[in-house]
């Protein structure tokens, strides 16, 4: 019988919305206003891909996240859930320090 591992289904839950919410609100409030804009579109281009490759590994990630928890695969790969867990941990840690540095809120 598969086992199903709480902890791990809600980080993937809690991925996916964040999957959700990068792809969703970053188009609206990073990627629409950076393509209007008069950047040179080399540099608009790379922070687009950058900004991609962020929601690729977010969805993969609440992937395997989830066939984690939910027991189907990945459940005796407790090395690949750690790595998933460090990732993001240092993910949020460049927003955390530039919301300290510059005094405001940066939500990502």
């Amino acid at each position: 019988m598969r086992t199903k591992n709480k902890y791990w289904i809600i980080a993937g839950i809690l991925n996916l919305i964040t999957f959700f919410l990068h792809l969703i609100g970053g188009q609206l409030d990073l990627v629409n206003p950076m393509v209007e804009s008069s950047l040179i579109v080399e540099k608009s281009s790379q922070l687009i891909g950058a900004w991609n490759m962020a929601t690729i590994i977010l969805l993969v990630s609440s992937y395997v996240l989830l066939s984690a928890g939910f027991g189907k695969k990945y459940t005796g790969n407790t090395q690949m859930i750690k790595l998933i867990g460090y990732l993001n941990l240092s993910f949020c840690l460049p927003f955390i320090i530039a919301s300290f540095y510059y005094g405001l809120l940066v939500p990502q």
